[in-house]
């Protein structure tokens, strides 16, 4: 196999902020619907929780609504490692989502400062394209870290 071949760039996005709160404030901030219904999603987006079950196999059920529609969203945990790593399945709110995408949360402890990277991979690159023609999803990704920093920073 061709280096080419096993890599996933085409697929991927990485987006990273340095936010002013500690660690695990930001991470329970991603990890409580009660914080997470305030700042998840891009500007003119709202979110609402239906069910939040943070642990392996549990699931993040919810509704993004915004200028471009609504969204009924799911979120199935694969690791969970408190306060510095989210692992999960991103997806519509149904089974077997073949557009559901591979995301890494990395929360790096800085003190009082928390590097943040959110890591997506997406099934093919004609997938990771769609969204970020359709979505603007690499701006809404940084528009998403934005309001997640002025929620914890309250």
């Amino acid at each position: 196999m061709s280096a080419k071949a096993s890599s996933s760039a085409d697929r991927e996005i990485i987006i990273t902020r340095i936010i002013n709160a500690p660690a695990n404030v930001v991470f329970d901030a991603w990890v409580n619907s009660k914080h997470a219904d305030k700042w998840m999603g891009p500007t003119g987006y709202t979110t609402v929780t239906q069910s939040m079950d943070v642990r392996p196999g549990g699931m993040w059920r919810f509704t993004m609504s915004g200028p471009q529609g609504v969204f009924p969203s799911r979120v199935t945990y694969l690791e969970v490692v408190k306060p510095s790593r989210l692992v999960y399945l991103h997806g519509a709110d149904q089974d077997n989502d073949p557009d559901a995408f591979h995301v890494t949360v990395t929360f790096e402890d800085l003190g009082d400062k928390t590097h943040i990277t959110l890591h997506s991979v997406f099934p093919t690159a004609e997938a990771r394209d769609k969204v970020v023609k359709e979505f603007h999803a690499i701006q809404g990704g940084y528009q998403t870290l934005e309001r997640l920093e002025q929620h914890v920073r309250g």
